[in-house]
């Protein structure tokens, strides 16, 4: 029998569908493994269901030479080089549409929460500090009739742009290329990044990460942005300066920011949560229980695809190799 190993525990119904036609092992514990423990573990496994923390490179491809199949519990894949994978002929799969909805809710959670001051309310409510209406406490931004933009037009982004419009927001968009569908669908206005970035209320970054987004949002970038604008990013945290961020939050040149990712997670840049005018969540996007069992069947059903059934999935990153 074929051996999967599972890098960290995942929902059951993953774990069943895998155990169904593999002999399979899952690291117990509820922590990442480093580098060192991630090889050594994976060794003479014919495939492994990886977490986004796993970092997968030609090293592993030539220590672990019997997996034939990473399935990613994620839809992006920055942890992985799928080039590479393809040289040494492994497969690599991801978990998209699965948490599509799950991250565009969070986004919106981060936007509403930023712009409303509600952890801040909530925090003084909790600490006993609410003794009576304010007329002038916690004045926040609006959202309704105001103007969102939104970096990536891919799955999630177009799930975002369309509770937008439930909103009245006038939207605008930036992609590599200009996405019809994406401006029938949501009414949204495709713009080059550096004419939107000063029209816009609201900024939501939904592209992937990759050496064209690395840093895309900077110093230059935020100083072109409204002081009443609020930034939020489910993507990925490298996608923007977090120095350049901490420096435009900590002097006002932006209003705020919604935070779930961070450039080198899970270190954040120091000062960065200290600051009243940004809301830090703990990459916690696809965090909801549908979002995470579609996930996990998605990954192991993957792994049955090309280990059991000859197949490639629809979610294979590098069907070349095949």
């Amino acid at each position: 029998m074929k051996k999967v190993y599972v890098t960290r525990p995942i929902m059951e119904a993953g774990i069943n569908l895998l155990k169904e036609h593999f002999e399979v092992t899952v690291q117990p514990e509820e922590r990442d493994l480093n580098d060192e423990e991630f090889l050594n573990a994976i060794k003479g496994y014919d495939g492994v269901l990886t977490m986004l923390t796993n970092k997968v490179d030609e090293n592993t491809f030539k220590t672990a030479s019997s997996v034939k199949v990473f399935a990613n519990y994620a839809v992006g894949f920055n942890n992985i080089d799928v080039d590479m994978a393809t040289d040494y002929g492994v497969a690599i799969t991801n978990t998209p549409n699965a948490l599509t909805m799950a991250t565009a809710e969070l986004a919106w959670a981060l936007l509403f929460a930023a712009s409303r001051h509600v952890v801040q309310s909530d925090k003084l409510t909790r600490e006993g500090k609410f003794t009576s209406w304010d007329p002038m406490g916690f004045l926040g931004q609006p959202v309704s009739g105001k103007k969102l933009g939104i970096i990536g037009a891919g799955r999630i982004g177009m799930a975002f742009a369309r509770m937008a419009k439930g909103f009245n927001m006038d939207i605008y968009y930036n992609s590599p290329h200009r996405k019809r569908d994406f401006e029938k669908e949501t009414g949204a206005h495709y713009e080059d990044l550096f004419e939107m970035l000063p029209k816009v209320d609201y900024l939501a970054i939904h592209c992937p990460y990759n050496l064209s987004t690395h840093h895309l949002i900077g110093e230059r970038e935020l100083a072109l942005m409204k002081p009443n604008a609020i930034l939020v990013n489910t993507a990925r945290g490298a996608i923007i300066d977090e120095k350049a961020l901490y420096e435009a939050l900590k002097h006002n040149k932006i209003y705020s920011a919604g935070l779930d990712v961070y450039e080198n997670e899970p270190q954040i840049y120091p000062g960065l949560t200290e600051l009243e005018n940004v809301i830090t969540c703990s990459h916690i996007g696809s965090a909801t229980y549908d979002s995470r069992e579609a996930m996990s069947i998605l990954a192991a059903q993957s792994i049955v695809d090309i280990l059991i059934d000859n197949k490639i999935p629809d979610n294979c990153l590098n069907k070349e190799v095949f």
